[in-house]
């Protein structure tokens, strides 16, 4: 059977179904589970896109164990049934950029934590996006110095762990703090990863993780993006008081942690879902970075040379990735994410040679601050643009790609799927 536009387009919304399956929590979650605890109290406690549904899995694996606790999820991101009876409560906070919502229910977490023994359990549960949802300010910062921080971090182009590594030393949750306050109890972390390299100190900022970094080094970060940060801050960094628990600290001897999900987990799923539709898959890596734009143009290259020459493989085919882009912002921006902008990147440098479909999404459900996962572009993508009167090389230089794809009716909107293993990128070659 041919490909063209019908088969392609089903196509690979079927492949980014299979990577955003092959992670829900509640398919994924309860085999990390410890057996059902004996002695002591159970508090479960969370932050991060999973967080509801991650929550909801502990409890249908543990119907009978009396476990209390809170996770904060994104505002909006709840089950669409909540369970009658709930015993983990939930908080909503918002991301990207924090609210004070987020940050009561960091310091209602570090509450429920604080106090226990060596005889209790804590299961933290944690997947992307924690950062900004549970930003509690260190002492001497307010809420408002961390949205600014937020802000500045978002438009620097830094990757996350760059970010992350500034976010741990201004926050009072974050950065293994929140197992400082758990100690001396036994301390579980079921993680989701969105970062590449699977790094659990830089999922959602690692509040359970011990931190290898320091304040010399995010200020050097600071310094190096040329980050214009409120004066409270910069003498918050300056004094370098209070640093975070490092590799060997005594209290967080009892901390363990558990990979329940990832982004290659994802990839290898839609690798085996491509077989079933006949395509030879070939996953380009699960951690590429830089900036989006230019990630575009490298993936439409060797989409070119798979179409051409039958190398790196030969059509039909699929190139797979993930990973996080970054997306720098200098002077006014219209409507963009970084999935939106690498793809708009790559359908220009494609310049509309048939046979080649790609999808570039957000396993979230929310490609930067839009209501869409991600967009689909096509053959015609560019000549529909112009025909609507929009120019694609525009958009792409004034950040307004998700604008571009809404306007051709080819964004891909899921809502949020309440798990979150990074971006994902598919490129058909027919």
């Amino acid at each position: 059977m041919a490909w063209d536009e019908v088969r392609a387009r089903a196509a690979l919304l079927r492949l980014f179904e299979a990577g955003v399956r092959a992670a829900d929590p509640l398919d994924c979650l309860a085999q990390h589970l410890p057996p059902s605890p004996k002695l002591g109290r159970v508090v479960v406690v969370g932050v991060g896109k999973a967080a509801a549904k991650m929550a909801l899995a502990v409890e249908r694996a543990w119907p009978d164990v009396p476990i209390r606790g809170l996770v904060i999820a994104p505002h909006g991101a709840d089950l669409p049934a909540p369970p009658p009876g709930r015993r983990i409560a939930i908080r909503f906070g918002r991301h990207p950029t924090p609210d004070a919502g987020g940050a009561a229910g960091a310091a209602e977490i570090l509450h429920l934590v604080t106090g226990l023994t060596a005889q209790d359990l804590v299961l933290f549960l944690v997947s992307g996006g924690g950062s900004s949802l549970a930003t509690l300010p260190a002492p001497g910062l307010t809420l408002t110095d961390l949205v600014a921080v937020n802000e500045a971090l978002l438009a620097s182009g830094a990757p996350i762990d760059a970010m992350n590594c500034v976010r741990k030393h201004l926050s009072a949750f974050s950065g293994g703090r929140l197992a400082v306050a758990a100690h001396p109890a036994q301390l579980l972390t079921l993680a989701l990863s969105d970062v590449p390299g699977d790094d659990p100190a830089v999922i959602a900022s690692g509040p359970t993780v011990a931190d290898p970094t320091n304040f010399a080094e995010a200020r050097a970060i600071i310094a190096r993006y040329g980050m214009d940060l409120p004066a409270a801050v910069a003498a918050h960094l300056a004094r370098a008081e209070g640093e975070t628990p490092k590799p060997g600290d005594l209290r967080l001897a009892k901390a363990e942690l558990r990979m329940i999900a990832t982004p290659m987990l994802a990839l290898r799923a839609m690798a085996t879902e491509a077989r079933a539709l006949g395509l030879s898959p070939l996953i380009l890596g699960d951690a590429l970075e830089g900036e989006a734009r230019s990630l575009g143009q490298v993936l439409a290259g060797i989409a070119l040379g798979a179409a051409r020459h039958g190398e790196p493989l030969a059509p039909p085919a699929v190139l797979l990735s993930g990973g996080e882009a970054t997306v720098t912002i200098k002077g006014p921006a219209g409507e963009g994410g970084r999935g939106t902008e690498c793809l708009l990147a790559l359908a220009l440098a494609l310049g509309g040679r048939p046979g080649i479909w790609a999808l570039c999404g957000d396993t979230d459900g929310i490609d930067g601050r839009s209501e869409a996962a991600g967009a689909i572009a096509t053959p015609t993508t560019l000549a529909r643009a112009l025909a609507l009167g929009r120019d694609p090389v525009a958009a792409l230089a004034g950040h307004d790609s998700t604008g571009l794809f809404r306007a051709l009716g080819d964004l891909v909107v899921t809502g949020p799927t309440l798990t979150n293993v990074n971006d994902a990128r598919v490129v058909l070659i027919a």
